[in-house]
């Protein structure tokens, strides 16, 4: 099992009712099926070996020895097929009748799972039938014949986690149906016991309004227990003599869905789980507690999973649904505001100082600004923008910040800073033909001393513009735009800052849609060197390397704890055709040792909002040494 993935399957054949052979037919084409794609955990529907709606046949003993016949057949026909397959049956333990479903490994049934809970209201009457496994005292184990005709005793369990010695990240629990929709389903002790997938056999009929139910039930129960949940449904076949059931396959993780079927068919639904993103997140969360279950091992061998069935988004700091990425940006768009106002309002803070420089950054800073002046009902003229101009400066980015600061009614001020760094470099003996760091970090650091003086000046506050990005490649000036008294885009990745101003270019008319659609049209670049034939000489991205790259490395390092060597395997399957290999190696070891490196600047970041699952302020999510060594990161990224 590569990188934590494996792949699971939510089955549903077609049956007959109370044909016990042909279904056993059915369920073995499918499971091999999807043994051939890679699938190492198939869960079939409940009572799939009989049919659910069977009604009083389940007390027919020809009927509960058809079934033990079409599990023996079922044991044997996928006795190779390097997967764990899950069905159900009826079974009789001690007299009475029992919704089990079955565990099947390599041809041997490793244990029997009873359902818990028995609805007995409205259309359901399964108490007619069934005992709760409940009344079992864990102890119990009936006879059966395994796939080579043997009598072996097998265990009937409850509360038991199935894992694989092969794979200790590879565990899984059952429940059955019903357990899943009661006040405390097993699936929580369950997944408290260690158990990373938990797989329900359900046969649950359809009416109006219950799959929408449905699918938000296993999707919220997945993110409540940081598990994958595995739904696989009744479908057709089943008796429609007072029922209908459609078949409604889901699997889920962590609060996503992943895979569902399309309702009213019989097929199979696949999805590519990732294990160490769960394990990451529950070592991660204080609030989730374990506590001791049975553990039942098995083997199986488990090969690479070929990721078919899972994609990772391009930017996964930006919704994919146009719909819902307007409605994300107007709530990050408020969170921002409401944090500067809130800290506009404490200070007594007459105005709020912005170096707008006519790039991205500083726009959405602005931005953010007349909404928080808006919001508490202040005069936009007490946002004072300021324009710096020195040895990078192009006329289009100048003239960018012109156009936004009239458009959007707030004070502009130019203070050209020449001078001032012509004479600090000469008190320091800096030659202007000397384009080095010193160069380049002179007129940032300036520029922060001019706006720092202009907010004493005025009463008011210096609100920075440095992104989540730049923060985590250090790609800012120590005490230069790296400080400010508020930092609004602290949290807000450079991807996330490019859709934050589209999205206020949709919703603006007139000139201040063109100037920001030219904003964004603008490479990005500090403007630290000078240009050339008047067009912006240093672009950041030639130098770093693209920002949907390192955004997309640092979701997965920071959110899900991932490995270089798995960051690496998804982006080769995500940026292919935009990116060589080569090339995603490249800027993967630039970030890491960047990251590394430049942790020192983020150890004192001033105050901002967190608007997303990932910060790097030292007093929120993120706490690292800034001497922190980066030598197994690189060792294994330079490896690739």
């Amino acid at each position: 099992m590569q990188d934590g993935f494996v792949k699971i399957a939510a089955a549903t054949p077609d049956l007959r009712v109370a044909d016990c052979a042909y279904n056993a037919s059915e369920i073995i084409e499918q499971a091999k099926q999807a043994a051939r794609k890679g699938a190492k955990l198939i869960i079939f529907p409940e009572l799939c070996l009989t049919g659910y709606t069977c009604g009083d046949l389940f007390l027919q003993e020809t009927l509960l020895h058809g079934a033990l016949d079409a599990l023996e057949t079922v044991c044997r026909e996928t006795a190779g097929l390097e997967a764990v397959v899950l069905v159900g049956l009826p079974l009789r333990v001690r007299g009475k009748l029992y919704n089990c479903a079955a565990v099947l490994c390599g041809g041997d049934v490793l244990a029997f799972v009873p359902k818990q809970h028995l609805p007995n209201y409205s259309e359901f009457y399964e108490q007619r039938h069934f005992v709760s496994g409940e009344a079992l005292d864990g102890l119990e184990a009936v006879i059966v014949r395994d796939g080579r005709g043997e009598p072996v005793c097998v265990p009937v369990v409850t509360g038991q986690v199935f894992t694989c010695e092969d794979a200790p990240l590879f565990t899984f629990g059952v429940e059955i149906c019903e357990d899943l929709w009661v006040p405390n389903p097993p699936s929580t002790a369950l997944a408290q016991g260690g158990a990373y997938i938990i797989a329900n056999l359900s046969a649950s009929d359809e009416i109006i309004g219950k799959a929408v139910y449905r699918r938000d039930l296993v999707r919220q129960q997945s993110g409540r227990l940081l598990c994958a949940y595995v739904y696989a449904d009744a479908g057709f076949g089943e008796s429609t003599q007072d029922l209908v059931f459609a078949g409604h396959d889901l699997i889920a993780e962590n609060g996503a869905l992943l895979a569902e079927s399309r309702m009213f068919t019989h097929g199979i639904v696949y999805a590519d789980i990732d294990l160490q993103r769960l394990a990451h997140e529950r070592q991660r969360m204080n609030t989730f507690q374990s506590v001791p279950a049975g553990e039942f091992s098995f083997r199986l061998p488990m090969a690479s999973c070929d990721l078919t069935d899972r994609s990772f988004p391009r930017t996964p700091f930006v919704p994919a649904n146009k719909a819902l990425r307007d409605e994300r940006c107007e709530e990050i768009l408020t969170l921002q505001a409401t944090g500067l106002a809130t800290r506009l309002r404490h200070t007594h803070a007459k105005t709020a100082v912005i170096g707008l420089s006519g790039g991205l950054d500083s726009t959405l800073a602005l931005i953010v600004a007349v909404h928080a002046f808006d919001m508490l009902g202040l005069d936009r003229k007490g946002i004072l923008t300021v324009t710096m101009p020195c040895f990078g400066t192009t006329a289009r980015t100048r003239g960018n910040a012109e156009k936004l600061a009239d458009a959007y009614g707030v004070t502009l001020q130019t203070v050209d800073i020449k001078a001032a760094v012509d004479q600090h470099f000469a008190d320091i003996g800096q030659s202007k033909d000397d384009l080095s760091v010193t160069f380049e970090n002179g007129q940032a650091r300036m520029r922060t001393l001019v706006l720092m003086n202009l907010a004493n000046k005025h009463g008011g506050m210096v609100v920075g513009t440095g992104d989540l990005s730049e923060l985590a490649l250090g790609w800012a000036t120590y005490n230069g735009d790296h400080m400010s008294m508020y930092g609004v885009n602290a949290s807000i990745p450079k991807t996330l800052v490019r859709y934050l101003v589209a999205y206020e270019a949709d919703r603006t008319l007139g000139e201040l849609s063109d100037v920001l659609c030219d904003v964004l049209d603008t490479p990005v670049s500090p403007e630290l060197l000078p240009p050339k034939d008047g067009e912006i000489s240093q672009k950041t991205e030639d130098l770093v390397g693209p920002y949907e790259l390192h955004d997309f490395f640092l979701y997965y390092m920071l959110r899900f704890g991932y490995a270089p060597r798995k960051i690496y395997r998804i982006a080769r399957k995500t940026f292919a055709g935009a990116y060589d290999d080569a090339t995603i190696k490249k800027w993967l070891v630039t970030f890491l040792r960047r990251f590394f490196s430049q942790q020192f600047k983020r150890s004192c970041l001033p105050d901002g909002p967190k608007v997303g699952t990932i910060t790097l302020s030292p007093r929120g999510d993120w706490r690292m040494p800034s001497d922190a060594c980066a030598a197994l990161w690189l060792q294994q990224a330079e490896a690739l």
